[in-house]
């Protein structure tokens, strides 16, 4: 039989075969394409753009934001209790009720407003210092043809390998000979020539930064007649500013925290900073615990809620200062390349 022969009731039976398979194919079509695009939904184009790959990200994100938060938290929660929720196995974090007057004591201790004031003023001169000295020699060692120029920065790099302790000796001899002992001096000018804390780290930063700009812009300005100071202070100084920010960060938070070097040239009591203040505190805690007096009028005993509350004091302006330039902060750090 031919196929002009074909039944006419076979023909709509074939026909109808057809399309039932055609509904067929349509139907796994659209089904093998919701499961594909659950699958990118999912997994990703490139696995790293999908749910299961953001999620273990946060996840790993979430982990170290709470291993790093866990001492302020802890801190925090600490300083609010009172002398009994210390000593209650039944209190960890959430204190029975806020014990404001550790702050109070903790302020008085620490003879807080004097210290902060001196040691604020203390650390943006020395940060201020120290970036701008530290950025002349970072962009020197980055642009300018000097003879023995790797020699000298090997001779900056090795002083990371020297431990601050080892200058003590001949550091205090000579500004007690300039009569610099009890006086600023010795936290500031050190930072004037591209010294004082970290100030080799500062130096490379700059280097880095220095480095990864384009020479059109120095050859530019040479061809309008500036010079390498003119340069520097008009074209390159300005395009530093990410750089300027993170050193100027890092070495305001180093210098308020530093506690060796005040603690070894400033002893008279004029000038008091926060992190010699926290060991004065601690040694007026453990004398009135013995003696049971007063400051203040609160009762100073033994108390870890008053140790808290002071070194949250001490931390709060630093903290408060990266919450104002964090995003800065991240765009510097970029921009650096510290990070490498």
């Amino acid at each position: 039989m031919n196929a002009g022969q074909i039944p006419t009731s076979e023909k709509r039976r074939m026909g109808h075969s057809t399309v039932k398979r055609m509904a067929d194919w349509r139907v796994r079509l659209r089904s093998s394409a919701r499961m594909q695009k659950g699958r990118m939904l999912i997994f990703g184009r490139h696995f790293n753009d999908g749910w299961l790959f953001k999620l273990a990200i946060y996840i790993i994100l979430s982990a170290a934001a709470l291993l790093y938060l866990n001492p302020v938290v802890y801190m925090l929660t600490t300083s609010l209790k009172q002398g009994t929720d210390l000593v209650n196995p039944m209190i960890q974090w959430i204190p029975s009720k806020l014990e404001w007057s550790n702050y109070a004591s903790a302020i008085i201790g620490l003879h807080y407003w004097k210290s902060i004031v001196q040691t604020g003023w203390i650390s943006i001169a020395a940060s201020l210092l120290q970036m701008g000295s530290c950025a002349i020699a970072g962009y020197a060692f980055a642009r300018m043809k000097i003879p023995g120029k790797s020699i000298f920065f090997f001779i900056v790099l090795m002083t990371f390998l020297i431990p601050p302790q080892t200058l003590s000796i001949p550091l205090y001899v000579l500004y007690s000979k300039l009569g610099w002992l009890n006086t600023p001096l010795p936290l500031l000018i050190p930072g004037l020539f591209a010294q004082g804390l970290k100030g080799a780290i500062f130096i490379v930063i700059f280097r880095q930064f220095f480095a990864t700009l384009p020479k059109e812009l120095e050859e530019s300005a040479r061809m309008d007649g500036a010079g390498p100071l003119k340069t520097f202070w008009r074209i390159m100084l300005p395009l530093a500013r990410p750089a300027l920010l993170i050193v100027f960060l890092f070495s305001f938070v180093w210098h308020w925290n530093d506690y060796y070097e005040p603690a070894l040239y400033l002893k008279n009591g004029d000038f008091t900073l926060l992190a010699q203040s926290m060991q004065f505190l601690q040694g007026n805690l453990n004398a009135a615990a013995a003696t049971g007096s007063s400051m203040g009028g609160s009762y100073f005993s033994l108390n870890e809620s008053i140790t808290m509350a002071a070194a949250f004091l001490i931390v709060a302006p630093p903290l408060i200062l990266y919450m104002f330039a964090q995003r800065y902060f991240v765009e510097g750090i970029e921009r650096t390349g510290i990070v490498e």
